[in-house]
């Protein structure tokens, strides 16, 4: 049996995908959406809409709210927390650091994966994957994110009942593409994937957030405040002090309009269902 299944992030690149196989230029079985409960409103409201168009069906599932396990420093099941990739400097104008990105496989990656499992495959804890299984999992990385595909194949290759494609890559369809192709599709705008308080934004996401989504503006507030909580266990052992935006500033007072702290690509750290991979 060879499944086919779409890591959907509901951002620009997998949304692409999802519509080509709405249109039957892709075989898709499912896709997936893997919810870390942090997204923009905007995010929900465009998965609602992929929802409608009856297309392959769309799968959910959460291993919690992210911003909540990371502060109370557990996640949902119990365990340690999963840290997501902070920002931090020592002193003053000193280098800046950041901590360990983990929440991608642990929100993410593992939710996909226990959704075929159970739900797609339907096994039970700890089975085996029966022979002659072959699962293919589709990502939306565009034609210039061919390192990060790389990445990818090499997490895979630990896994010989799972494949990973990139058919954007494969008919070499670029960011600028997806974006023009969606332009002409989709009734409202589609942004990136990626949690309210993700430290990967671009200074234009992060003042688009303030401006567009008070809700989620307020989420990315109290969770950055709360990463420098005296007693926090996500700070637990560190002499210096984690932020969200990459000017190591409480996130209410950084300067959101110098193109200089624009680190990041729009496309390099998008969630399109497996950020970071």
């Amino acid at each position: 049996m060879i499944l086919h299944v779409l890591n959907l992030g509901a951002g620009i690149n997998s949304t692409h995908l999802y519509l080509l196989a709405y249109d039957d230029r892709l075989q898709i079985d499912a896709a997936i959406f893997a919810d870390t409960q942090e997204e923009p409103a905007a995010v929900y409201q465009h998965l609602e809409w992929l929802q409608t168009l009856g297309g392959p069906p769309i799968l959910t599932g959460t291993a919690g709210k992210l911003g909540d396990d990371l502060l109370r420093g557990v996640n949902s099941r119990g365990g340690r927390f999963a840290s997501i990739p902070a920002y931090t400097r020592a002193v003053e104008g000193g280098p800046i650091g950041r901590t360990r990105r983990q929440c991608t496989k642990d929100y993410k990656i593992n939710v996909v994966k226990q959704i075929i499992r159970r739900r797609l495959l339907g096994m039970q804890p700890r089975q085996r994957v029966p022979k002659g299984t072959t699962v293919v999992q589709y990502f939306g990385f565009s034609f210039e994110e061919q390192g990060r595909a790389c990445r990818t194949l090499a997490r895979f290759a630990r896994e010989p009942w799972s494949e990973a494609s990139f058919p954007l890559i494969d008919r070499e369809i670029r960011r600028r593409d997806s974006i023009e192709a969606l332009q002409r599709r989709v009734p409202h705008p589609v942004g990136r994937s990626a949690c309210v308080f993700c430290p990967f934004k671009s200074q234009r996401e992060w003042r688009c957030l303030r401006a567009g989504d008070p809700n989620g503006w307020q989420r990315a507030r109290q969770v950055d405040e709360g990463l420098r909580r005296p007693g926090a266990i996500c700070n637990r052992k560190l002499d210096q002090k984690l932020y969200v935006h990459r000017s190591c500033q409480p996130l209410h007072e950084a300067d959101l309009g110098d193109a200089q702290l624009q680190l990041f690509d729009e496309f390099r750290e998008d969630c399109e269902g497996g950020c970071g991979t």
